[in-house]
């Protein structure tokens, strides 16, 4: 089959790969499309996404669709279509029973943080675990299946916030995740939602998904202690600090963005001054079948979708996506 592997800092290719054969719990898959995300493009650009390195030949990919190839046990009929939640979870611990993406020893598609290293989805064909398939209702195209996965992390946000409806929502950081995230807040009832970036484009495409409002930092100012909610989308220290200053008393902020693993400084002062609640998130547990649901009734979250290239042009995608200004999210179609 073929496959685009990235085999270092880089180096990404098109390969031939063996065709996997499904084990009786298994599927494979005929793949459809892979969206590129930032930890692929650490990958990529780096060799590395922070302490993960690339190792051997890697093939990235964990947003993805596609139909149904071979299901050994007959249940899933050729040309099922599907998206699929990407985790492979570890083992139980005590406290987190309800909680299996926290679980320790796990897996994602498309990650070097384990040994061998776990293959990702942009390839001709992929075998995952039946568990991890979500069948597609018929009104929802592929292409836009593809988001189901960082729609559900910004789902996930939200849940880990206590939910938004009838609140005001601060949305910071308009990639992919943050576009979906605010078109999320929209969808499940805020009253106000405002997106910020540093860039023009994130924020012109935020407004085209009915944001009530934007504020491109440096210069423009987000409102202080005003928002009930900030979902902070960037994992930058200097976002966190605003999204800290920018919640009213007792309110919540949410690190949806995962932050670098070193000391940077951020000011905590309004944490303890306005008595708020910091809280992290790790992608996300069960929030890709409400993803789909939201995939399906609302079509005007295809938009985030920029840019598709084809799969022989996938060094021309991943040189656009790492452009936030002119793309937001960047597909390859899988052969």
């Amino acid at each position: 089959m073929r496959a685009i592997v990235i085999q270092g800092k880089l180096e990404l290719v098109e390969t031939e790969l063996p065709t996997p054969a499904p084990e009786p719990d298994q599927v494979r898959l005929r793949m459809a499309y892979g969206g590129i995300c930032g930890s692929d493009l650490h990958y990529y650009n780096e060799g590395a996404n922070g302490e993960f390195v690339v190792r051997e030949p890697l093939v990235p990919g964990h947003e993805l669709s596609g139909t149904v190839d071979l299901d050994p046990s007959g249940q899933l009929a050729p040309g099922t279509p599907v998206t699929i939640h990407p985790a492979t979870f570890g083992t139980s611990e005590p406290g987190i029973e309800d909680r299996p993406h926290l679980w320790p020893n796990g897996a994602y598609l498309g990650s070097a943080s384990t040994w061998p290293h776990t293959q990702g989805g942009m390839s001709e064909f992929l075998v995952v675990r039946k568990n991890m398939l979500r069948v597609l209702p018929a009104t929802l195209p592929l292409r836009r299946a593809a988001l189901a996965e960082p729609l559900a992390v910004g789902l996930h946000g939200i849940a880990i916030a206590g939910g938004v409806k009838d609140k005001r929502v601060l949305v910071s950081g308009s990639g992919a995740i943050g576009l979906l995230t605010a078109a999320g807040a929209l969808a499940l009832g805020a009253t106000e939602v405002v997106s910020t970036d540093v860039l023009p484009g994130p924020l012109r495409r935020a407004r085209e998904l009915g944001v009530h409002d934007t504020v491109q930092i440096g210069t423009q100012d987000v409102p202080s202690a005003h928002f009930d909610v900030v979902l902070e989308c960037t994992g930058v220290p200097a976002a966190i600090t605003g999204a800290l200053d920018a919640a009213r008393r007792a309110g919540v902020v949410v690190l949806v963005g995962i932050p670098l693993n070193e000391a940077r400084p951020v000011n905590l002062s309004p944490l303890v001054s306005r008595e708020l609640q910091l809280r992290g998130t790790m992608r996300f547990n069960d929030e890709i079948d409400h993803a789909v649901e939201l995939l399906d009734t609302n079509p005007l979250l295809e938009q985030v979708i920029t840019h598709e290239f084809p799969a022989d042009q996938a060094v021309e995608a991943f040189a656009v996506a790492k452009d936030s200004d002119a793309s937001g999210k960047v597909l390859v179609s899988l052969w």
